[in-house]
């Protein structure tokens, strides 16, 4: 996959150099790629990047003029049109769609100039004239930069992958990290599965300069937007559709084509309606199971009709399960360990997705920010699964996320929940196309900071945004059956249609517990719960086309012998689950996951 890798280091070392071709190898640049090797001795630094010529967010190498400052730079910004024109008053050449304006305002700002960036991103600035290094990312750390420190080196890459490749002593799982994420989805205060390696905290600024020590800088502060008065509830709705409408454009503008991933939601159809999308301007799409037509599908397809804009299902069905097993394993591989095999899914629909539009445009993000979302928490750790000592790390995995989730509920979403849970997913959507979102815009996400209490968790200052820029759209009913303006008894059997359905949906696949899938056994009633909400169903794909899958990759003596498994466990709850007697859906995926971590990542 393209990125960025390198070494800042105080001394120079021949073996720096070899590391760089092994980084370059795991890198893997084609036909289709531009990359290079960076060399500055006097500096400490050695780096390759590559990226996809055709991909507007992968890694490029940009100079200024003289040739004295380079910069490498992984992502987008939306940088606002006035500063491109200041910027060409000072007789900068630039083109502002490839990005090389960003060379430009460093010259002008100095370093403070990413604390005006407005995107996900990382990279690396080198200003030749001052000796000056300066490793950074964007304030959510949603485009991750992994680091390794020691003995005053740095080692940074893109994907762990790099690391992993040079330095085998990273190759080994840290047991709390491995707990928490068995137990909350994620590894948890910027670790990964890997001891040794960590993520770069959001908003970085890591500065060298004159072969003095790194400095360690955060460019942003969170307590800026924290210490904001809130606003009363017009002023806020009209702020909030004034800077939605102001923005969207700029998620919209692309060389390349875009298209929207619509679902049943507030947020997609926000975008939509605001967006006020000439005919077929913006195709779009949803993801769809094989059962029947699901709520995202049934909505996405009126909100597209609405808006005079095609629209295509992208079915998750019998193709997806013959090439699961190689989607599983590169999901697991791509995300560096941080996705579970679930991600097989993310890399299929955007690969389909990509034929559609290589832009994805889509409303992620507007749940958490707007609603304050928590998507992940932590749960226990079942005994009959894992070793004594593996539950007791499970405990200290939730102790820790408790511990992270006080205080301000959007910092831990907008500054934890996206860089340790959302990212990974991210991660796999941009390894098949550019995602943008405009609900992470800084204005946006600022301007939620001052909601007012008893309006964040309420749909009706989002059903009411879009009623008023386009009220077919707001008699939609979403996936939960809300309407604007409401109707006090169809609303209300409408929406506890949605809320049962979903229930229902969720209790026979993942939540199912163990004495009805015994029912279930005998007289399976997938057609009937399954596919109202959801579009892959991994509780039943377990137990029936995936199963030869689940045993090979888990009844393998290498699997029965992980620490934190019971000994001999793997094969009974296997079996268990294959014959419909017990449902560990959820475990399978965080076994399945795990292993293939060790056999494609620590080998």
């Amino acid at each position: 996959m393209p990125g960025l890798a390198g070494v800042i280091a105080q001394h120079k070392d021949r073996r720096y150099e070899s590391e760089l071709a092994a980084m370059m190898g795991t890198l893997a640049p084609d036909e289709n790629s531009s990359c290079g090797t960076y060399i500055k001795d006097p500096l400490g630094l050695w780096v390759v990047w590559s990226g996809r010529r055709d991909n507007p967010a992968d890694c490029r190498q940009i100079w200024n003029e003289k040739g004295d400052v380079c910069l490498f730079f992984i992502g987008e910004t939306f940088i606002e049109g006035s500063e491109l024109v200041k910027l060409r008053r000072g007789s900068h050449e630039f083109d502002h769609e490839d990005g090389s304006y960003l060379v430009h305002m460093y010259e002008e700002h100095g370093e403070g100039f990413l604390a005006a960036l407005n995107g996900w991103f990382s990279g690396l600035l080198v200003d030749v004239r001052e000796q000056k290094i300066i490793l950074f990312n964007d304030r959510y750390a949603l485009q991750r930069m992994y680091v390794h420190e020691s003995e005053g080196t740095v080692y940074f890459a893109s994907d762990a992958k790099c690391l992993l490749k040079i330095l085998p002593k990273l190759r080994r799982i840290d047991p709390l990290s491995l707990a928490e994420f068995s137990s909350c989805g994620c590894p948890l205060q910027n670790r990964t599965l890997f001891s040794g390696i960590s993520l770069l905290p959001g908003a970085s600024r890591w500065m060298r300069s004159g072969g003095s020590p790194l400095r360690k800088e955060t460019y942003f502060q969170k307590n800026s937007w924290e210490e904001q008065p809130p606003l009363g509830q017009v002023e806020y709705e009209t702020r909030l559709r004034e800077v939605l409408g102001r923005i969207l454009p700029k998620y919209c503008r692309s060389v390349q084509p875009v298209a929207m991933s619509l679902t049943g939601g507030l947020d997609g159809r926000m975008i939509m309606a605001l967006g006020r999308f000439r005919s077929g301007e913006m195709p779009c799409y949803t993801f769809g199971g094989s059962f029947r037509d699901c709520t995202d599908v049934v909505a996405a397809r009126s909100i597209a009709r609405a808006c005079d804009q095609p629209h295509t299902i992208i079915s998750i069905g019998e193709e997806f399960l013959r090439e699961f097993p190689a989607l599983a394993s590169k999901a697991v591989v791509v995300s560096d360990g941080a996705m579970d095999v679930t991600g097989a899914v993310e890399l299929y629909a955007n690969r389909a997705a990509k034929e559609i539009a290589p832009v994805r445009l889509t409303g992620n993000y507007g749940s958490e920010i707007l609603r304050q979302s928590i998507a992940f928490k932590p749960r226990p750790l079942r005994e009959d699964v894992y070793s004594a000592e593996f539950v007791k790390l499970g405990k200290e995995a939730g102790a820790v996320y408790a511990s992270e989730i006080e205080g301000k509920r959007l910092s831990f979403i907008a500054f934890k929940q996206t860089a340790w849970y959302h990212c990974a997913r991210l991660k796999l959507e941009q390894s098949e196309l550019t995602v943008r979102s405009p609900y992470l815009d800084n204005e946006l996400v600022a301007l939620a900071y001052r909601a007012p209490a008893d309006q964040i968790s309420s749909s009706l200052p989002l059903l009411r945004l879009v009623a008023e820029a386009n009220p077919t759209l707001a008699r939609i009913p979403t996936d939960r059956g809300a309407v604007y303006p409401t109707r006090p008894v169809i609303s209300k059997l409408q929406k506890l249609l949605g809320y049962v359905t979903s229930r229902a949906e969720y209790a026979y696949d993942y939540g199912m517990p163990d004495w009805l899938a015994k029912v279930d056994r005998r007289l399976p009633m997938e057609r009937f719960f399954l596919g109202h909400h959801k579009f892959y169903h991994f509780r039943t794909w377990y137990r029936n086309a995936l199963s030869s899958y689940v045993r090979e990759v888990l009844c393998d003596p290498s699997s029965q012998s992980r620490s934190h498994i019971r000994p001999r466990c793997l094969e009974r709850i296997v079996s268990d689950h294959i014959r419909g007697i017990r449902n560990y859906t959820s475990e399978l995926h965080r076994l399945l996951s795990i292993e293939l971590v060790y056999r494609e990542l620590t080998n």
